[in-house]
């Protein structure tokens, strides 16, 4: 275990090359879904895991059109994006089993975007107590998975959810 929190936590450290553009874009232009950790593609948006993740678990939804506010978007597309965060909640609590959820958008650099130009929904799995010295004092996350496992189980949730509600 602690061989792999190494390796996960030298991988996570060593991401601080930025990419160009829009993460949201290029994720959406390459054809590798796994690798860019899209769980789920609608029409009008889409499930995406969050690489920097805050639990496991946490998921963005996102609209497939570039857009830096909610009011930039068509009804259908905020439709979609919340139907996307209600089936991620679902999945997740099949997953996970969470006791809640935080559900929430940083709209614009003052908000504390990490993306500010192209609007996105968090979508955070929460258990009591959750929130430890380790967040507080220390601004460390303790995540007891890698991103490739809690991509793996999240994506195996939302087939069976589709394939069931087809």
């Amino acid at each position: 275990m602690k061989r792999l929190w190494a390796a996960w936590r030298m991988k996570y450290i060593g991401s601080t090359i930025r990419e160009t553009g829009c993460i949201f874009c290029n994720a959406l232009s390459k054809k590798d879904d796994d690798a860019n950790l899209i769980v789920m593609r609608g029409e009008r948006a889409f499930i995406i895991l969050n690489k920097f993740p805050y639990t496991s678990g946490h998921l963005m939804v996102a609209p497939i059109l570039h857009a830096a506010t909610l009011e930039e978007l068509d009804a259908a597309s905020r439709a979609e994006m919340m139907e996307l965060s209600s089936f991620s909640m679902t999945a997740l609590r099949r997953v996970y089993n969470p006791q809640a959820f935080n559900l929430g958008a940083n709209i614009g650099e003052a908000a504390g975007a990490g993306v500010p130009g192209h609007v996105h929904l968090h979508i955070v799995p929460r258990w009591n107590g959750d929130t430890n010295f380790m967040t507080s004092i220390g601004d460390v996350r303790v995540l007891p998975e890698t991103l490739e496992e809690t991509y793996r189980r999240v994506k195996e949730a939302i087939v069976l959810l589709g394939a069931a509600q087809a």
